[in-house]
């Protein structure tokens, strides 16, 4: 099999993965996936996204879009800014405070927590932060 063939399993061989700038963002996206115990066919459902799509999405074959991204987010029950900030997409918006993906990066990038236990600071962090931030 050639460097960057899909195998009979959906899996794609070393090469294309290596070669994309989203393959980063798409070995995060598996990891938040296993991490949250679902198949690809599951977290595809539930995002509302096709199997194959997701699967290129993984694999760094396609860039989703924002509204692909924040659909995956909200099945990961992850913040939808963190998420576009791993992609490379969009800084935060006016009613997220600034600091929010920083601080998130920080604890999704800690190596001293397991994934189950930044998932979980990130949701206790979005909690305080939403509800101390002034109503606009």
């Amino acid at each position: 099999m050639a460097t960057g063939d899909t195998g009979a399993d959906g899996t794609t061989q070393e090469g294309d993965a290596e070669a994309s700038p989203f393959s980063a963002f798409g070995e995060y996206l598996r990891g938040q996936r296993k991490s949250a115990r679902l198949s690809l066919r599951q977290l595809a459902d539930m995002a509302r996204v096709s199997n194959p799509y997701l699967s290129q999405i993984e694999r760094g074959l396609h860039q989703p879009s924002v509204k692909v991204l924040r659909s995956i987010a909200d099945a990961l029950n992850l913040s939808g800014e963190s998420l576009m900030a791993r992609a490379g997409g969009t800084s935060p918006g006016p009613e997220q405070p600034q600091n929010t993906p920083d601080t998130e990066s920080a604890i999704l990038a800690d190596p001293a927590l397991t994934d189950h236990e930044r998932q979980i600071l990130v949701s206790i962090y979005r909690e305080f932060a939403a509800k101390n931030t002034p109503d606009a």
